[in-house]
């Protein structure tokens, strides 16, 4: 029997959906709220690392992954006119044979998530969220937008990086502040060499592509901003075409002509972390995913570490004694590895911006990727 018997879900994310599909799992009564009235994840493509495919593997959504998005071992490195430098190796997780990484587009992955979550038995509602949360000793009293109320064991948020529970519980934590890097994003037909991932290196801008699909790919291209863009969304196209100038290799040429078609969808994102101290509890409500631990996308492993942390949030929910027990296995098994993600993608992403050492990047990229392989 685990340790609660009902719990609230805030937050139809990757994370939140995670979370419920495993709780279920355990055999706990589940409601899930998400403000988003069509539950839609917005954004482009996402690259996925090994051990996010492996996380994915456990919640049962793997197989469904594979047919809808890709999967690839390794990273192919080129130079700005196409010269090819080497390749990432993406080691096996361990306990897994699933491939190295993947990408899909990310709607497409919320839709795998939101089917599976409906599928266990998880109550949602959707165009909601809740009013206000008050905690008594034993049970968890909330209120929500449409005038109903709600007693629950646990409530866990995963509301995002601008969540509003965060602000509530932990208002001492200022919000993720701009790093000075954004990523551009655009959706784009796949050449027939495009086989996996493949990054072009040599400046202080760096691209690259990665399958998400068999007929098409996601672009990102990263560049120091030392402030936010203000410019129209019907700049975006020449804006990215712009930063791929320099680039002589054929293939990228190519594909500057695709991103002003309407389907290349150019999404604009600036960059920011977020590292809430642990624990990450106040009383009976939880805070996991994006909520304390947002990462920039040097890693590849943002939604993956939210996702892991669904998975053990509900183990140890399943198998300790007490709630305290099972929040103290949680960090124990969480902290560590959401630092080292988040601050080594933020040592990478200063090392791009500064066009550092690139030794210092490889052994960072290189580290990193190994303790990952490891079990969560």
């Amino acid at each position: 029997m685990a340790v609660v018997s009902r719990v609230l879900t805030v937050g139809g994310g990757f994370s939140g959906m995670a979370a419920s599909i495993q709780m279920r799992k355990a055999g706990i009564d589940v409601d899930l709220v998400e403000v988003d009235a069509n539950w839609r994840p917005e954004g482009a493509g996402i690259t996925v690392s090994g051990p996010t495919l492996r996380a994915l593997e456990t919640i049962g959504v793997f197989a469904e992954f594979a047919r809808r998005g890709y999967t690839a071992d390794g990273v192919d490195l080129v130079t700005p006119s196409g010269h090819r430098i080497g390749e990432i190796p993406t080691p096996k997780a361990v306990g897994s044979d699933v491939p190295g990484g993947g990408g899909i587009m990310r709607p497409e992955l919320g839709r795998i998530l939101a089917d599976a979550t409906r599928a266990a038995g998880v109550h949602v509602r959707v165009g909601c969220t809740y009013t206000q949360i008050t905690q008594h000793d034993s049970e968890v009293e909330v209120e929500f937008a449409d005038g109903t109320t709600g007693r629950y064991d646990l409530v866990v948020a995963a509301d995002g990086v601008h969540s509003k529970t965060r602000a509530l519980l932990f208002p001492e934590v200022k919000p993720p502040q701009y790093i000075g890097q954004v990523v551009w994003r655009a959706v784009l037909p796949r050449p027939a060499d495009i086989v996996r991932p493949r990054m072009w290196l040599g400046g202080a801008v760096k691209a690259g592509v990665n399958p998400v699909s068999p007929s098409h790919m996601y672009m990102f291209v990263t560049e120091a901003r030392p402030e936010k863009l203000q410019a129209e969304r019907a700049s975006w196209p020449q804006l990215v075409a712009d930063l791929l100038a320099p680039f002589s290799d054929p293939v990228l040429v190519a594909l500057r002509a695709h991103l002003f078609a309407p389907d290349a969808a150019i999404d604009y994102r600036p960059l920011s972390n977020l590292l809430v101290p642990a624990p990450w509890y106040r009383g009976r409500v939880i805070l996991i995913g994006d909520t304390v631990a947002a990462t920039t996308p040097h890693l590849a492993s943002g939604a993956g570490i939210g996702i892991e942390s669904a998975i053990v949030l509900a183990e140890e929910l399943a198998r300790a004694a007490t709630l305290q027990e099972a929040f103290d296995r949680f960090h124990a098994r969480r902290w560590e590895r959401c630092r080292m993600v988040i601050e080594n993608s933020a040592q990478l992403c200063r090392i791009e911006m500064e066009n550092g050492d690139k030794a210092e990047h490889a052994r960072i990229m290189r580290e990193s990727i190994i303790g990952l392989t490891q079990p969560i």
